[in-house]
């Protein structure tokens, strides 16, 4: 990747940081809809509320405990050795959102809300670094790491406590969600990786965004499915990204060695 390329990621980079910082410090605060947490499908199965919304994030418990013994006992993952921890955490925290979005499935509210978002960010700001690390500097992913995972939870303990004093804020944490998707396309466009098969993390992201679209017609969907919500169906195809990403991870190979 010649360096034309790598200032021009290094611009746009910028941009997207000044950008989204100085848009959210503009921005009114953001509340909470309260009306988020009324999904279509509320159906009780086998004594569970909401059964589908609870049990359709079982996938990512199952890719993330891939993602783990892939690491500590398989060790076919091919990662750099220093970033162990980063990926670690990545894999850990998608385990973990098995967890804490079915508890917020099981009585949706803004109490649970937030045991969803935690492992979300841990997840989200893991595999930011990880990219940094992989197509730039593993000393920056190193140094970033520690303070992307305590700004993402920074931003929803800031939420959570702004909404329970009646004045909910949101801008952090639309920041910490919305600012990687803008920022990893740049890196993955105009820097190179050390590794084969960047195309996980490209689909990835397009099982990202086809998550988020599924969420937004939830009730269209289930119109149309019956038996299914575009909520759950989300859940699902944003773990089959992580296991695309997963498998790329087992399967490639180094061409640029640190």
């Amino acid at each position: 990747m010649n360096t034309k390329m790598k200032n021009i990621g290094l611009l746009a980079i910028t941009l997207c940081l000044m950008v989204g910082v100085v848009g959210v410090l503009l921005l009114d605060p953001i509340k909470q809809d309260i009306g988020y947490h009324r999904f279509v499908d509320q159906r009780m199965l086998l004594g569970i509320p909401n059964f589908w919304n609870v049990i359709s994030n079982l996938p990512f418990l199952v890719v993330g405990c891939m993602g783990l013994y892939s690491i500590f006992i398989s060790r076919r993952l091919v990662y750099i050795t220093e970033l162990k921890i980063t990926y670690t955490l990545f894999f850990l925290g998608v385990s973990l959102v098995a967890f804490g979005s079915g508890y917020y499935h099981l009585r949706p509210d803004n109490v649970s809300l937030v045991w969803d978002r935690l492992p979300m960010t841990i997840a989200f700001m893991a595999l930011f670094s990880i990219i940094v690390g992989e197509f730039t500097s593993p000393k920056l992913c190193q140094f970033s790491l520690w303070p992307l995972l305590a700004f993402g939870a920074f931003s929803v303990v800031y939420w959570y406590v702004t909404e329970s004093n009646g004045e909910g804020d949101l801008r952090w944490y639309v920041l910490v969600q919305f600012l990687p998707i803008l920022i990893i396309p740049i890196i993955l466009t105009c820097f190179k990786s050390r590794y084969t098969h960047t195309s996980g993390y490209w689909y990835l992201l397009g099982a990202y965004v086809s998550a988020k679209g599924l969420e937004h017609f939830d009730e269209l969907i289930n119109n149309i499915l019956f038996s299914l919500s575009g909520h759950s169906l989300k859940h699902v195809v944003a773990a089959l990204g992580i296991y695309f990403l997963l498998k790329a991870y087992n399967n490639r190979k180094v061409i640029q060695p640190l």
